[in-house]
């Protein structure tokens, strides 16, 4: 099932994705630093969303008190609490 995600705090204004049987795929930031978001949508890609989550959640970038990293955790809690419903 497809995602989209408004981001907040971020350099980054959206992120979609795709979560299947609890796995996260085809990661797509919009703005944000370019090279590094898509590294990290290749990273994440395949991989469980629980352990995404528990390896992103928290991260911060300067001064902010959130990342776009931290902001892709919070969507795909987002997605999972969607999918228990």
């Amino acid at each position: 099932m497809n995602f989209s995600y408004k981001t907040r705090g971020t350099c980054s204004t959206k992120i979609t994705f795709d979560l299947d049987d609890g796995v996260v795929s085809n990661v797509r930031f919009v703005g944000g630093c370019n090279g590094n978001l898509k590294g990290i949508g290749s990273l994440v890609e395949g991989m469980n969303a629980e352990d995404v989550v528990k390896k992103l959640k928290g991260t911060t970038c300067g001064f902010k008190g959130t990342s776009c990293p931290d902001q892709l955790a919070a969507a795909i809690e987002e997605a999972l609490r969607e999918n228990e419903k």
